[in-house]
């Protein structure tokens, strides 16, 4: 039996605001943070991004208050991506 084939996956292009920049390069720093349960994703570790060693600090973020909103925003939104169920 051969194997199936697996259609290569469609390359999805975007636009980044210049304003939104930092933002989301901080949210894909963070693609390896996030705290699963055994019913799914349940948001990213704030542990690793805030705090005196955290990530926020490491790259000198002016406005913590600011990016922490909008990650929780992009989190939201791929927390709805991720749990979503192909029932």
């Amino acid at each position: 039996m051969k194997p199936l084939r697996q259609a290569a996956p469609e390359e999805e292009h975007f636009e980044v605001w210049e304003e939104n920049w930092e933002t989301v390069v901080m949210f894909l720093r963070m693609q390896t943070q996030w705290a699963v349960t055994m019913g799914g994703y349940v948001g990213l570790k704030y542990e690793v991004l805030l705090g005196a060693s955290g990530l926020m600090s490491l790259y000198d973020v002016s406005n913590p208050r600011e990016m922490l909103e909008d990650l929780q925003v992009m989190e939201a939104a791929a927390l709805a991506e991720l749990n979503k169920s192909d029932k």
